[in-house]
């Protein structure tokens, strides 16, 4: 079922929703599973799985000289969407990347995606690669969000990148894009993100996913701009508790966000890493039950993995 489908079909009911990540190469579907199993009791009508691009190292050989190597340290994004949707009967969510990826490859992704009954996508542009300053796109790639948006929305009309395909059948996605309450880290404004934005949702976006965020006046100026901007489609906030003393300047540098101030000192104040995580699980739980209370249709958590301390907000929210 597309999100947008069970956003309806909640009749205005708060659906808890939750992302993962693929496991590191070498371990099994297994951990993923651990991850879930806790989860499940809140009823989660779909969960996202991330997808990482390769990343480069470089080997020294015998005589010397560097060897560059590619590598991907997180594969399995579709393999683990298909054992989701098959174990738990709920929809898994894959990211679609431009980064690392032609348009002929997108295609046969979503063509992999269509077949294995997969009902939506979140397509992203993706970071640049460690030894960039800047993203670049593959050669014949999508260099923007909103190409990679175009492409999908096409193959749901049919249209393939072979124009002599003929009776080519449709895709149906319901598309996902990610919006920016503190805009992203490259846009020069946040009215210019959104300008963006928008034309995402021309291109054929069905919803939005935020960014996470910690002040949720962040969050609720950010959606009347993009109300204002004439953007209606669902707006998804994505949220994570914070959980080590180390968040707090890794967080901020990494996502380009703020923290408020009372976060910040009650963090500092803490005596351990433990006393941290119970902060973070207090303060999600009270921005969650306010988003609730605002009517927000879905909240989405960035669990990164670990089930413990969603499951603790989520005991308090739902």
């Amino acid at each position: 079922m597309k999100v947008t489908q069970h956003i309806e079909n909640a009749n205005g009911k708060p659906l808890f929703s939750f992302e993962i990540l693929p496991p590191l190469k070498g371990q099994n579907i297994q951990s993923i599973f651990d991850s879930i199993d806790p989860l499940m009791e809140f009823n989660p009508p779909f969960i996202d799985v991330t997808y990482h691009r390769e990343e480069y190292e470089y080997k020294e050989l015998p005589n010397g000289l560097l060897q560059k190597k590619i590598v991907k340290k997180r594969p399995g994004t579709v393999g683990i969407c298909a054992g989701i949707q098959n174990k738990y009967n709920v929809d898994a969510i894959p990211h679609i990347l431009c980064g690392g990826f032609t348009k002929e490859d997108t295609e046969n992704l979503l063509i992999d995606l269509d077949f294995l009954g997969i009902d939506n996508v979140v397509a992203l542009r993706g970071d640049a690669l460690k030894t960039e300053t800047y993203f670049h796109p593959e050669k014949e790639g999508n260099a923007y969000a909103s190409e990679l948006v175009t492409q999908i929305s096409n193959l749901n009309n049919g249209i393939y990148l072979d124009e002599d395909l003929k009776n080519s059948a449709k895709t149906n996605f319901c598309i996902g894009v990610a919006g920016y309450p503190e805009k992203h880290m490259e846009a020069p404004s946040l009215d210019s993100d959104i300008y963006f934005l928008k034309q995402k949702i021309k291109n054929g976006a069905d919803y939005i996913i935020t960014q996470m965020f910690f002040d949720n006046k962040r969050f609720f100026d950010f959606v009347d701009k993009c109300r204002a901007a004439g953007i209606t489609v669902p707006i998804i906030p994505g949220l994570k508790p914070i959980a080590t003393k180390k968040q707090l300047n890794l967080i901020p540098h990494r996502f380009s966000l703020e923290l408020p101030d009372d976060l910040i000192m009650a963090v500092v104040k803490a005596k351990d890493n433990d006393a941290v995580k119970q902060i973070g699980i207090d303060w999600c739980v009270q921005q969650s039950k306010e988003l609730v209370a605002a009517g927000i249709p879905v909240l989405h958590y960035y669990s990164m993995g670990k089930a413990e301390n969603i499951k603790a907000i989520a005991k308090e929210v739902f």
